[in-house]
């Protein structure tokens, strides 16, 4: 299957390779571009030599934020890939070297995005560490089982009355 989605691609382009940036903030390295006009080469030509050397390290360095957030041992997670990348690449990008690091939310065309179209609310659920989501349950519990303890000692008290008086009819 590879070999026909990949057919007439160099085989180095295919996968990502570990040694490139892992993380966010390590610079891309800078690009050696070919005496290849982008405007009348060959569509394959084109991706290997302006796409693949940008994108594939971003794809790598997220594989391993996505390793690091563990999105392929849960089914929902709060890591979005596309925002991850989104980020990656706007501080990657050659016309901004020397410039500090942005966060994604602090890049001017997301800012206006998100302005036009605000996301819902993550869940609380995917915010909390596993420790903080079993601290948090627990406490509930422990709420719960006060309340129920609390209640029954209440109901106890007002019946005792009720009870001796229906001891005397039987």
């Amino acid at each position: 299957m590879e070999e026909t989605l990949f057919r007439g691609f160099s085989a180095e382009h295919r996968y990502p390779f570990p040694q490139w940036a892992t993380d966010s903030h390590i610079p891309c390295t800078q690009i050696k571009l070919e005496t290849i006009d982008p405007k009348t080469c060959s569509p394959k030509e084109y991706l290997e030599t302006f796409i693949f050397p940008v994108l594939l390290p971003g794809i790598a360095s997220l594989l391993h934020q996505a390793k690091k957030e563990k999105c392929f041992e849960r089914k929902r997670t709060k890591f979005i890939a596309c925002d991850f990348l989104t980020e990656w690449l706007y501080n990657q990008n050659p016309k901004r070297t020397g410039e500090p690091f942005t966060d994604f939310f602090s890049i001017p065309f997301v800012e206006q995005w998100l302005k036009q179209h605000p996301r819902p609310p993550i869940p609380l659920s995917l915010l909390l560490t596993e420790e903080e989501a079993a601290l948090s349950i627990q406490s509930f519990w422990r709420a719960y089982l006060f309340t129920v303890i609390i209640m029954y000692a209440a109901m106890h008290i007002f019946v005792q009355p009720f009870l001796h008086i229906v001891s005397l009819f039987t």
